[in-house]
């Protein structure tokens, strides 16, 4: 069963330190990874990305993000992992996806969140709409 991951808006710094702070209880987990993927204020054709307008087919993307999550389940030891991923405008310097993956040792944290973070970019319907300074914009191309 899938859970619906989007945050609107950007991903707090608190929301990240509460996410944090609940895991305290799990004494059996030794290790956490966690990604944070920024708005860049990239220079495209001269213009300054001064925001991103991210926007999903929600259902597909939350089934998508499920699938990702039962995948890194099977093929790493994992304890935990929470992916949080923004719609709507976030500005340059926010925080648009939050990755948070536990186990008990560090090994399986690191190799799981880059495996997940790839899995994310080339398999989840997420779309972002990359807004300039002059009020003009470009659909974001992951590479």
């Amino acid at each position: 069963m899938s859970k619906n991951v989007f945050v609107e808006g950007p991903i707090s710094p608190e929301f990240i330190a509460e996410s944090i702070a609940k895991h305290q209880s799990k004494h059996t987990i030794g290790a956490h990874n966690i990604f944070l993927g920024q708005v860049r204020a990239d220079v495209i054709h001269d213009n300054t990305v001064v925001a991103i307008d991210y926007s999903a087919y929600k259902d597909m993307a939350n089934e998508a993000l499920y699938t990702i999550r039962e995948k890194a389940f099977a093929k790493f030891d994992l304890t935990c992992m929470h992916i949080y991923h923004s719609l709507g405008v976030v500005k340059a310097g926010e925080i648009c996806l939050f990755v948070f993956v536990s186990a008990t040792r560090r090994k399986q944290v690191y190799e799981a969140t880059e495996a997940i973070v790839n899995w994310i970019k080339t398999d989840v319907p997420i779309f972002g709409k990359e807004m300039f300074e002059n009020d003009t914009f470009t659909w974001k191309q992951n590479s």
